[in-house]
């Protein structure tokens, strides 16, 4: 590790309060609890200053080289903002919906190289300090409830002495111990913006998304005409039939659902951020539509078509409306940042409302120009840079 390196862009710890978990939330080098103060302008050669919950204001002396995320939404704003050379290491590698990025031209995702942080023992705390990141993109609260081996103190000490933390879990509202702001995709995208000094990027990018949504949405059927749509995991044991049913809800996890204004069909029957149902309970309810969360990074196509197989073989299963009607559809990742949204989004509208927006003919469709939503190679372009 280059910790002469590291040393240089590690920000000045800022304390507003002694190092401590108080209401569920990490305190490091931080503002209080919730804290969000301003940034810097960017370009700005001096110190800036990025504040985001749980851990609040840090200060960088420069502009972070190398970096670490859990996921793909803090992930994937890391590689929406052209960071993609600095990436070196994220908490999973694996179950990303990689393949669409391949819709954008001449942007290259891949993960030859990068370390996985989740082992089978969980995460080893001296990896933080092997790799000697300049930032960590992730939300240590959360981070420590998949990772039993980190504690409150371990995460302080890497904020301290490798370097700090950034990040707010935005993927579900409602949870006990996120008592502290939440954020939207694009807040927390623009905090992670200011992060990297990309606001360019990031306005152009937000640009197309807005554009795009507004679109869609002056576009969409009205309320009465719109399918009513079930949300199952594609990680559910359909070999006995029973099922992982999701609510819509609120958060960045189903941002495209919302966005696309649909008729939430399990959402009123499930209490919790979901329910385990068997063929039956699915049949009381009986939605135009049954989308499988995860299908898109969780199972290949193949996959996905030998475990529809058994709903369809099922004496319940096939009685269902979206079998006989054949809406069955691969869902997205619910960790999503800003391109993975976008193209999922663009997914699901294809899905839900296909006599407005086209027919869906695959992710590999994505790629053909005149059956896109949205502007493919502007968010290429503000990704590769070439502007």
């Amino acid at each position: 590790m280059d910790r002469s390196r590291r040393d240089v862009t590690r920000r000045t710890c800022v304390r507003t309060g002694a190092a401590a978990i108080g209401g569920g939330a990490l305190a490091g080098c931080s503002s209080p609890v919730g804290g969000d103060s301003g940034t810097t302008p960017e370009g700005s050669a001096d110190p800036y200053t990025v504040a985001m919950a749980p851990m609040g204001a840090v200060e960088f002396e420069a502009v972070p080289e190398t970096w670490m995320a859990y996921f793909s939404t803090y992930g994937d704003m890391g590689i929406a903002l052209g960071q993609l050379d600095g990436l070196s290491g994220l908490v999973f590698t694996e179950n990303w919906p990689i393949q669409l990025y391949d819709a954008l031209p001449g942007v290259d995702v891949s993960f030859d190289g990068i370390q996985q942080l989740m082992g089978e023992n969980g995460i080893d705390k001296e990896v933080f300090y092997e790799l000697g990141c300049d930032v960590h993109l992730f939300d240590p609260n959360h981070l420590q409830r998949l990772a039993d081996g980190l504690s409150p103190s371990d995460f302080d000490d890497i904020d301290q002495q490798v370097g700090p933390i950034v990040g707010n879990s935005i993927r579900r509202r409602g949870q006990d111990w996120h008592d502290y702001r939440y954020y939207s995709l694009y807040e927390a995208f623009e905090k992670i913006a200011d992060v990297f000094q990309e606001r360019e990027r990031y306005e152009a990018i937000e640009s197309v998304h807005d554009s795009f949504i507004e679109d869609v949405q002056s576009r969409l059927p009205r309320d009465g005409d719109r399918p009513e749509i079930g949300l199952l995991s594609i990680n559910s044991d359909f070999e006995n039939g029973s099922f992982y049913a999701y609510p819509i809800g609120e958060g960045n996890g189903k941002k495209p659902y919302q966005d696309l204004g649909i008729r939430d069909a399990f959402g009123p029957h499930i209490e919790g951020g979901y329910a385990q149902w068997d063929y039956e309970q699915i049949l009381e309810i009986d939605p135009d539509v049954l989308v499988f969360s995860y299908g898109l990074s969780h199972a290949s196509k193949a996959e996905f078509e030998d475990r529809i197989a058994k709903m369809r073989a099922d004496p319940v299963g096939q009685q269902l409306s979206a079998v006989e009607d054949g809406r069955l559809y691969r869902g997205g990742t619910a960790y999503q940042g800003p391109i993975i949204n976008l193209l999922q989004t663009e997914i699901a509208a294809k899905q839900f409302y296909p006599d407005e927006f086209g027919e869906w003919r695959g992710v590999e469709a994505l790629s053909n120009e005149d059956a896109q939503l949205f502007d493919h190679q502007q968010i290429a372009d503000a990704i590769t840079g070439d502007r």
